[in-house]
């Protein structure tokens, strides 16, 4: 009589917890939905770049194979450019031992006499440039070493602490770049 006791009570140990959690999802769904830990917005789909989307300035090589891109996309490089350009920059230097991982790239429609050491400047393609015209104008985006543009993030409200949380989030779970 004790042992069929012992298995209603081992048995309800296992069953409870899950008929519980399964309530809990489904009565309020608000609970798992809507919220990510990330503070930069996906960009859903996700634009996925070739080679050629990016044509390089003469005087800049490089690539967005292998290294982290912070790019910033503009039509035009004015002072607000060159702040988020710096920007840019503390970013990767705040990232101590994980600033080679990054780099930092300046799409821009139009020619410019920009120049400042470790900023690749790049010409979009038309079909890039289509598809980065969907988003707010002068946006900083973040693209992965596969040339996956997947975060954007408004310059206007930049803050620096917030994108070197989610690229420390990003390197601690990639094996990638």
């Amino acid at each position: 009589m004790n042992s069929k006791k012992e298995l209603w009570v081992l048995l309800a140990s296992f069953v409870i917890p899950i008929v519980l959690g399964a309530a809990f999802f489904y009565w309020n769904p608000t609970a798992f939905t809507g919220s990510t830990v990330n503070y930069g917005r996906f960009v859903n789909p996700i634009i996925t770049t070739e080679e050629q989307d990016v044509v390089f300035v003469k005087d800049t090589a490089g690539g967005l194979q292998g290294l982290w891109t912070l790019a910033y996309a503009t039509s035009q490089c004015d002072n607000a450019c060159t702040k988020t350009l710096k920007d840019m920059n503390t970013v990767r230097i705040l990232m101590n031992e994980d600033m080679r991982r990054i780099q930092r790239l300046l799409l821009i429609n139009n020619t410019t006499g920009f120049q400042e050491p470790g900023v690749l400047i790049a010409k979009p393609s038309k079909t890039l440039n289509q598809q980065l015209s969907k988003f707010p104008a002068n946006t900083l985006f973040l693209i992965d070493p596969l040339g996956n543009v997947m975060l954007y993030y408004n310059p206007q409200d930049l803050e620096i602490k917030r994108v070197i949380k989610d690229l420390k989030r990003l390197f601690k779970y990639s094996r990638i770049g």
